[in-house]
């Protein structure tokens, strides 16, 4: 038997997999498809997935095999009228290391993690299909098409729309299908030269519209049409490569044996719905099992991604027995209203954008916000956010990066690096928070990095083999991404949310917040005794 079973090889899963099998938690992960899918799909991680791909050690591949957003050229009646850059103007900044996402084929980036994957000794199992689930309360016991069973202590659905599991779950799939907002992708082939594959080229007549994205490290280009070619009755037809190239030709005034080929010719039309529970007893949802929503803003395999990064720790507390109770129910408590939001947030931005290019010079930079970067989103509302925090960031936050050293040897590093990994990481900001600092390492001890960090014009550690790691803030950024003034601590989740933001005397709060997160737990009387004894004596 397995700890837990993923059912579904997509970003989500996938992501989940790489979460769960780097805790040391038996993961096994089955697709239906025979083999790995080779279309684009999705365009890439947005500036929040791409911090979760960093967390996760991949994001290097991520960029060497993908490019910046392009720039967008607009057309009318085949004549260029406008270009627009949505990322203009905008770069990095110390507590955002991305500001703006990444284009990638969706196959490219499920192939950098099954490469994750595979370095903990985890395949995807391709053609293999779950048809039906049993939970006794205590494991699930799968059956799989070839009918052969398999056991697990938990069962993630990130299966899709269609999701199968969500459909044995029985948990309804609540929303609305436009059928009107009919759309068709696929990936084709263009003649070389013929376009420049530096743009994203967008063109807009009275009667539709098509778009052509460039594929990094491809021959293909990504297209997508606002609505499929009619027969004369008005009844939508098939997509197919003869009506690709009569569209084509239509829009771009070019011709249409430019286009040379064509695959995954799909008709997509809106949805919008979302799951009324993602947890069934041990039996939960993920990415596009639990909802879907409207393209604009390229929030569907991010949202995935993200929801993936939220469970996949709470997973492997209770799998090991931490956790504070209840700490598995706060996966849907957290990441539901973010799914709602998202529905939401999506469903405006095409509304807007399809108001937009009916005007010259309108295009899908409509769709994008400072809100489809992801770097937002939070969670103040959960169970888990204890009171506390300023005007600025507050617990339930994204954990913000910021650059510092390593006091100890001057080596420059960053927050995001101390986060990285499984663990809880506790950041101590003034002389009085060490007590704090040894106090959470002597309860909690491998489950929790702690961290002294020290101001602009501190001298550095105090000597002695029982001191907490220790940053130089050197330049003041971490505290002020943190709005510290005075001896604080800063408790920052393994899915880099910040957990609490108290004053460093209030020692009971940030014990309340371990112990939600990592459980109850002992402390190591004989070190708590010397940590007392130390700081008599200093």
């Amino acid at each position: 038997m397995t700890d837990v079973l993923i059912v579904g090889a997509g970003p989500t899963g996938l992501t989940l997999a790489c979460d769960l099998a780097r805790r040391g938690i038996a993961v096994r992960i089955v697709d239906r498809s025979p083999e790995y899918p080779r279309s684009s799909r999705s365009k890439g991680p947005n500036a929040r997935s791409l911090e979760v791909l960093e967390d996760l050690g991949v994001v290097e591949a991520v960029l060497a095999a993908g490019s910046p957003p392009l720039p967008m050229r607009k057309y009318r009646d085949g004549v260029p009228v406008a270009e627009a850059d949505p990322y203009a103007g905008s770069s990095p900044t110390p507590d955002a290391p991305y500001d703006r996402g990444r284009l990638i084929a969706q196959w490219k980036l499920e192939e950098i993690l099954r490469d994750r994957l595979a370095g903990y000794g985890v395949a995807v199992e391709t053609g293999t299909e779950v048809v039906g689930l049993v939970d006794d309360g205590s494991s699930v016991t799968v059956t799989l098409a070839d009918g052969s069973t398999a056991g697990a202590r938990y069962v993630v659905g990130c299966d899709g729309a269609h999701s199968r599991v969500r459909k044995l779950l029985g948990v309804p799939f609540d929303g609305e299908t436009d059928e009107e907002q009919m759309m068709v992708c696929g990936d084709v082939e263009i003649t070389p030269g013929v376009l420049d594959r530096g743009i994203w080229h967008q063109w807009f007549d009275e009667d539709g519209a098509v778009m052509l994205c460039p594929v990094p490290g491809t021959r293909t280009v990504w297209w997508f049409q606002s609505g499929p070619e009619r027969d004369p009755e008005g009844r939508p037809l098939a997509p197919a490569l003869d009506g690709f190239r009569r569209l084509f030709a239509r829009h771009t005034r070019l011709p249409a044996d430019s286009l040379t080929g064509a695959t995954l010719l799909s008709t997509y039309r809106v949805n919008v719905r979302m799951a009324d529970r993602y947890r069934v007893g041990r039996v939960l949802l993920a990415g596009d099992a639990a909802h879907v929503h409207a393209i604009a803003g390229g929030l569907g395999m991010n949202t995935g991604i993200q929801d993936a990064y939220n469970l996949g720790w709470k997973l492997a507390q209770v799998l090991r027995g931490r956790g504070g109770p209840g700490l598995l129910d706060t996966y849907e408590e957290e990441r539901l209203p973010v799914a709602a939001w998202t529905l939401d947030l999506t469903s405006e931005r095409l509304r807007a954008t399809l108001e937009a290019i009916r005007e010259p010079g309108g295009g899908l930079d409509t769709a994008v916000t400072p809100s489809t970067a992801g770097l937002d989103s939070g969670y103040r509302w959960s169970s888990l956010a204890l009171p506390g925090g300023g005007a600025g960031v507050r617990s339930g936050d994204r954990a913000p990066d910021a650059p510092c050293t390593e006091a100890a040897t001057g080596t420059p590093t960053r927050l995001f690096r101390v986060f990285a990994g499984p663990h809880i990481t506790v950041l101590g900001f003034g002389a009085g928070a060490e007590r704090a600092l040894r106090e959470a390492a002597d309860t909690h001890g491998d489950a929790v990095r702690t961290f002294r960090v020290y101001g602009a014009g501190a001298s550095g550690p105090r000597t002695g083999a029982a001191a907490p790691d220790a940053l130089h803030d050197r330049e003041g950024l971490a505290h002020a991404a943190y709005g510290v003034d005075g001896d604080t601590v800063v408790v920052v989740r393994p899915d880099n949310h910040v957990g609490l933001i108290a004053d460093a005397r209030d020692r009971d709060a940030v014990r309340r917040c371990l112990d939600a997160l990592d459980g109850v737990r002992e402390p190591d009387r004989m070190s708590v005794a010397g940590m007392v004894d130390g700081t008599r004596k200093g």
